[in-house]
């Protein structure tokens, strides 16, 4: 591969990555099918995307450096220097480097995201630092994802990324597939997912037909999650056979996190084949790197080829010394014991229909962190939290099942039925477990009452958030274990 034929693909990857997380932004989190064709709406420029935004920030604040390395406490460092994201697992990572925890721990610990798709599409930058060495990239991965994920949510970006660094040099399908699957552990639901789906695509060679054995097998009712999404990612790869267009297309059209499947099939497409991109692609978009002006003191580069340059120039700085892809955590709900906080609570067996006054026997509970595991909420379970906070926040009490709250004895969260969780203080909009409300005391009484009848989990996880920013409080609940 010749500098200049590198450059060719690192250029097209980061292209085609625009095109797809552009084609797919305005279908994010449907459902689906689709039956695009083309951008809907035809756009003059990229549409920002944390798919790109991420790894630009990740590129420059490594590139700012003396002696750069990739580094999970270094890719730490910048998000709390340059992304105010809320999203989903990017909220829960943040939150646990509020609580002091080191990388892996900020993925795994109370993470109710860590199979979320937050780094699975942040993975084209360590391919591209480590192209045709899918070893080295899937490393990189690591060291990234751990951040903010933990289990299949890390193994999704190992994939990737060693698929996108393996098409440097590789371009037949089957043994792109058979490098990457071979960094994934043989129960891993991400392996089975795409397995699956290389087993259904010769059989049917019906792309909405395969789409239908994926959700049959996998559908989750977190849109993000990396299991159904990487599936359709291959799905759209295997489907466009060499065809720009109908890669990003079929992937898109089958719903879910459309953005980020687009963008991933579109950036594998153009590191495989950079002519593949149609002119009919690129013209409406143009080459400027459109970055999210969320983002905060970064000085960003303006344009996709500048940006490229700078990748490469970071490339040739990095130590050429391997790394390892350690234990990957699974994800799991905190532990007493292993927690760095509390959530300190008095809870009694109660119905959703008693007022939320605590008896003299009410039980103190010291929770090991904000996602609530016991199997108490099958009979009906009250809990008292305080909240010390002031201001406008965002409470939002999550359960599958139904849950009544109070503030101050103010009925302010009725959910009599159950329903969807998705524990993000910026989706409340998908269900009605959430009130924002102006705090004036120092310190209010939240009363919960959930129940959540089998087979559902017996889960509640309580969220206090700013209402503007949408990022978790993390101490308007929690105590430090070390506090006396």
């Amino acid at each position: 591969m010749t500098p200049e034929n590198l450059r060719e693909k690192v250029t097209a990857c980061w292209m085609g990555k625009a095109i797809g997380g552009t084609l797919g932004m305005r279908f994010e989190g449907m459902d689906g099918p689709f039956d695009l064709t083309f951008y809907d709406p035809v756009l003059t420029e990229a549409l920002a995307n944390d798919d790109l935004d991420l790894q630009v920030v990740w590129a420059v604040a490594l590139a700012s450096e003396a002696s750069p390395r990739v580094d999970r406490h270094r890719l730490a460092q910048a998000w709390r220097d340059h992304v105010p994201f809320p999203f989903n697992e990017y909220a829960y990572g943040r939150r646990n480097m509020e609580y002091g925890l080191p990388p892996p721990q900020t993925g795994r610990f109370d993470n109710w995201y860590a199979h979320g798709m937050g780094a699975a599409i942040r993975t084209e930058l360590w391919a591209c630092l480590a192209p045709g060495n899918p070893r080295q990239a899937a490393a990189y991965a690591y060291e990234d994802a751990c951040v903010d994920h933990a289990g299949e949510g890390v193994w999704a970006a190992v994939f990737h990324a060693a698929l996108e660094a393996a098409a440097f040099i590789e371009s037949d399908r089957d043994a792109l597939l058979d490098t990457a699957l071979e960094f994934l552990p043989t129960e891993s639901r991400v392996r089975k997912a795409i397995e699956a789906t290389r087993r259904w695509w010769p059989e049917h060679r019906d792309a909405m037909l395969v789409r239908s054995l994926i959700l049959e097998h996998y559908e989750h009712g977190d849109f993000t999650d990396v299991v159904q999404n990487l599936a359709f990612t291959v799905l759209g790869w295997l489907d466009g056979d060499g065809d720009f267009g109908r890669a990003i297309c079929t992937a898109v059209n089958c719903g879910k996190d459309t953005d980020c499947t687009g963008a991933t099939v579109g950036a594998l497409m153009g590191i495989l084949d950079p002519g593949c991109i149609d002119e009919r692609w690129k013209q409406p978009i143009g080459d400027a790197l459109v970055i999210s002006p969320a983002i905060f003191d970064l000085d960003a580069p303006p344009t996709i080829g500048a940006f490229t340059d700078l990748v490469l120039s970071l490339r040739d700085r990095l130590p050429g010394d391997a790394l390892e892809i350690p234990q990957v955590l699974p994800r799991g709900a905190p532990r007493p014991g292993a927690a760095p906080i509390h959530v300190p609570a008095l809870v009694w067996p109660a119905s959703l229909d008693d007022h939320p006054v605590s008896p003299d026997d009410a039980e103190k509970v010291n929770w090991p962190g904000h996602w609530i595991m016991d199997e108490r909420i099958r009979d009906g379970l009250m809990m008292r939290f305080e909240i010390c906070a002031v201001g406008a926040v965002r409470i939002i009490t999550c359960t599958p099942g139904c849950v009544r709250a109070w503030l101050d004895g103010e009925l302010v969260i009725d959910r009599p039925e159950p329903g969807p969780m998705n524990p993000s203080p910026h989706r409340v909009d998908i269900n009605d477990l959430y009130v924002d409300v102006e705090l004036t005391a120092e310190v209010c009484q939240l009363s919960v009452a959930v129940q959540v009848d089998a087979p559902l989990d017996p889960e509640l996880i309580v969220i206090v958030a700013d209402a503007k920013s949408k990022l978790h409080l993390p101490w308007a609940l929690a105590v430090a274990n070390d506090a006396s």
